[in-house]
């Protein structure tokens, strides 16, 4: 297992975040733990037909549940400004108040037959050779490949998707947003 924090900003759905971040990485696991408020909650009672829906400062007390790309099985506790405690399924709509942080467990899957991250670079180029560099200090596997056309290197593919170049690849290290691709 590999646990991986999760932040969601202001106005982030929260359902629909996990649902993202699932599909976009593949990504199978459960919730560890969460700390947040939310400004409305979405939930859904046991044998009601429609979700109930909460709104104001909303406290997060639980969120539970499991994470994957087929979609996701949460339950969720919070306590209203009087501090009675609600719950039930998540819904769609459950949006972040001020912030929300979450640490995720990933389960680890089946092994790629090729690695997800891609460099297209040069050899003389040091932005090329930083890109690798970062890359073999956070044990991520890659490939290197051939530049494509006569833009500018690296030109860098995660999961077969272009992320930009060395400072793109940058940007997602200091946030955090590289650590699934780890080894394990």
């Amino acid at each position: 297992m590999q646990a991986v924090p999760l932040h969601l900003d202001a106005g982030s759905d929260v359902r629909s975040s996990l649902e993202q971040f699932a599909q976009e990485r593949n990504a199978t696991g459960f919730v560890l733990s969460v700390v947040g408020n939310l400004a409305q909650a979405a939930f859904a009672c046991p044998g009601q037909k429609t979700p109930m829906v909460l709104s104001g400062e909303l406290e997060i007390i639980t969120l539970q549940g499991t994470i994957a790309p087929k979609g996701v099985h949460l339950h969720l506790s919070f306590s209203d400004p009087e501090c009675a405690v609600w719950g039930g399924h998540l819904e769609p709509g459950t949006t972040v108040l001020r912030g929300a942080d979450l640490l995720l467990g990933l389960l680890s899957g089946e092994t790629p037959s090729q690695a997800r991250v891609q460099v297209a670079g040069l050899p003389e180029c040091p932005f090329s050779r930083r890109a690798l560099r970062m890359l073999r200090t956070l044990g991520i596997p890659f490939e290197e490949i051939s530049p494509t056309g006569d833009g500018s290197v690296p030109q860098i593919f995660i999961d077969g998707v272009a992320i930009g170049g060395y400072n793109s690849l940058a940007e997602l290290h200091s946030r955090g947003e590289l650590e699934y691709l780890r080894n394990s």
